[in-house]
């Protein structure tokens, strides 16, 4: 069952609940036997309220993070893992809408921006504005890469290439398990 989560105003309430087990530690990916795809209660259903303004932090312990984000979650956001491709339904998910970090519910990309780049993973041309992700010089495992982080939470998204479409030519490869999807209103 999908729960709803009122983002930004007055009825927040923590964005996640822990849910399956994935026992992933720094560096080690998750087992085969827990990259399934995602199921539904992997990710809340959000309706997005006034977005907090660009500047704006939100900081927290690790046990803080734990408690707020499923170990998934936990393993990309928090200590810059990658999921395996095609393993979470964003990377299919076609509706008009707003993707939100799932750490802390900043609007980072828009639904206009997505595209099919055969790669498994949600990828997109832009952040839904300047300053909403950060982007940073990732050397790990011998590659020189750029990492994309959301810019209130300091959460790993993904990483960013300079081979995507018009109109920007970047590509945007993010981890779907570290967003949550606000589907437009209608």
């Amino acid at each position: 069952m999908q729960r709803r989560h009122f983002l930004f105003g007055l009825a927040s309430t923590p964005l996640l609940a822990a849910c399956g087990s994935l026992g992933c530690s720094r560096g080690e990916a998750p087992s085969a036997s827990s990259t399934t795809a995602s199921s539904e209660s992997d990710h809340d259903e959000v309706v997005l309220g006034p977005a907090p303004p660009i500047g704006d932090r939100l900081v927290l312990t690790e046990a803080e993070w734990r408690e707020r984000l499923t170990e998934a979650q936990y393993y990309v956001l928090r200590e810059k893992g990658t999921e395996r491709p095609y393993t979470d339904r964003t990377w299919d998910e076609h509706r008009a809408g707003t993707y939100v970090c799932a750490g802390c519910g900043a609007p980072l990309f828009a639904s206009a921006t997505k595209f099919e780049s055969g790669t498994g993973w949600p990828s997109f041309t832009a952040p839904i504005e300047d300053g909403r992700v950060l982007e940073d010089a990732d050397t790990a495992f011998g590659m020189v890469r750029t990492e994309v982080l959301c810019a209130r939470c300091n959460g790993h998204l993904g990483h960013v290439f300079p081979d995507g479409p018009e109109p920007t030519g970047l590509r945007y490869c993010i981890n779907g398990v570290a967003m949550n999807f606000a589907p437009a209103e209608e």
